[in-house]
């Protein structure tokens, strides 16, 4: 999971890094110290987890929350409880009291992949697309689809026989695609995985094209793959 802590406290951050290293398939791409510099990265990056204070000057963490229009899985963290209610209300995942401790950090991790499988779950029964062309709405069956590939706020979605470019985020296909055969390999391409034909070192084959596997994805992907 690709991570951003937001916390104006230099010793809050240090010490929460210090405990997420312990956690492996966790990854702090970056450290904020206000709302303003996170919601910045968020555009820029693909965060799967935000872990954020409330207590900031200017901004305070409810406030970013209620300024976003489109969000990862949030994860407060705060010093204090009596924001508990309001932060529940813009459903978070989990709302952690300083000092964390690992035990507590892994629990609400596990939330996070809880609703990353109701998310799979429900979305493995379709099997098509609409994807609008012009003035017409394309029907796509998902098993055509081989890779899907992010350029800034633009994707590419590669099947059998066409190409499809939409303006919207990766992150966003990837919520609406089966998690039981769609992977995301690089933060820029999901594949599909009944579509690739080899796989060598750190590169995918489908038919002739090859892909990156994002050095941070490598070894969740292997994992899914289960081989003998």
């Amino acid at each position: 999971m690709n991570c951003i802590i937001v916390d104006d406290d230099d010793a809050s951050i240090s010490v929460f890094k210090q405990i997420a290293k312990q956690v492996d398939y966790l990854s702090i791409i970056q450290t904020c110290s206000n709302p303003i510099e996170a919601m910045n990265v968020l555009n820029e990056e693909d965060v799967d987890v935000l872990f954020l204070d409330i207590e900031m000057p200017e901004m305070n963490g409810i406030d970013m929350l209620k300024a976003l229009d489109t969000k990862p899985h949030v994860i407060l963290i705060t010093s204090h409880n009596e924001h508990a209610l309001a932060a529940f209300d813009l459903n978070v995942i989990d709302y952690l009291i300083k000092p964390v401790t690992l035990p507590r950090l892994l629990k609400a991790l596990t939330k996070v992949k809880d609703v990353d499988n109701v998310k799979g779950k429900a979305n493995s029964g379709q099997d098509y697309f609409f994807i609008k062309k012009e003035a017409a709405l394309t029907k796509v069956p998902i098993k055509d689809i081989l890779w899907i590939e992010a350029l800034g706020d633009y994707i590419t979605i590669h099947t059998k026989d066409n190409r499809y470019v939409l303006h919207v985020t990766l992150k966003s296909v990837e919520s609406k695609l089966p998690a039981n055969k769609f992977v995301r390999v690089h933060r820029s391409y999901i594949v599909n995985i009944d579509n690739i034909r080899t796989i060598e070192d750190t590169t995918i084959f489908i038919n002739e094209i090859s892909i990156p596997i994002g050095a941070l994805y490598k070894e969740s992907f292997i994992k899914r793959l289960n081989p003998l």
